[in-house]
């Protein structure tokens, strides 16, 4: 097959990666696209660079056998963690990681007050906090880790809002939310809160997230090396999850058509 008409891969620790997914189809309906969602060992949140970087190098090698032209890490802290080792190790393919759009958040900004949701351990990395040394003299930066967002996401209790809001609320309880300018989502388990979000939060407080950046970046890898598939081509999507338990494939499905 020529590279052309290979699929796209897409992984995440769980099920966050599929707001990226939807992104991605969004933006390139005619392109093939494989996810897999990581839900037997997530949160990758929790665990050690080691750790994480050797279920990502598992997921690559998967991908690579059911034949793939580009990968997307669509998880910030998998990015954060093994990236640079992915892209060494597989140098003959394109590899689209994330970060938190603090550059989107924070760029010509002075004097304000960015609130950076993530998982604890894209807030301890070196990666991110390298992203935010360009940024926090100007402007003051606030880590908030958010483990328990991921774990609602993964057990389906999306759409139980005294859960979400309960939690939520907690998070933002110490701030003062007349000086918050922005929320970035670094996590792309948050990208389903939004609209909770928007109806918690302050409305003049501007709420971030890297997943159109990351697919206008693929989508321009694949534009210069002749990669993208034909207007006319029906896409499609292939959805797996190292989880025995068939109901994550079906909350996959459930969240890609939320």
């Amino acid at each position: 097959m020529d590279n052309k008409n290979k699929a796209i891969g897409v992984f995440d620790s769980g099920l966050g990666g599929v707001s990226v997914l939807k992104e991605l189809i969004k933006s390139m309906p005619n392109e093939k696209f494989i996810y897999f969602g990581d839900s037997a060992n997530a949160p990758y949140g929790i665990k050690t660079k080691e750790e994480i970087t050797e279920r990502c190098i598992e997921i690559i090698d998967f991908f690579l056998k059911e034949g793939v032209k580009a990968i997307v890490i669509a998880c910030n802290t998998a990015t954060s963690a093994a990236a640079n080792i992915l892209r060494e190790k597989y140098s003959q393919l394109p590899i689209i990681g994330m970060e938190p759009a603090l550059k989107v958040a924070a760029d010509g900004k002075v004097d304000n007050t960015i609130v950076v949701m993530a998982t604890p351990l894209t807030l301890r990395e070196e990666k991110f906090n390298k992203l935010m040394s360009q940024y926090d003299d100007e402007n003051t930066v606030i880590k908030m880790p958010c483990p328990e967002l991921v774990n609602i996401v993964e057990n389906d209790l999306l759409d139980d809002e005294k859960v979400v809001k309960t939690q939520l609320t907690n998070y933002y309880k110490d701030l003062n939310m007349d000086k918050i300018n922005s929320v970035v989502l670094g996590c792309t388990h948050f990208v389903f809160y939004r609209d909770y979000m928007e109806k918690i939060l302050n409305h003049n407080i501007k709420i971030v997230d890297g997943n159109k950046g990351t697919t206008n970046h693929l989508k321009d890898v694949l534009r210069e090396r002749n990669e993208l598939r034909d207007e006319n081509e029906e896409g499609s999507v292939t959805i797996y999850n190292s989880s025995k338990d068939k109901r994550f494939i079906k909350l996959s499905e459930k969240l890609l058509n939320r």
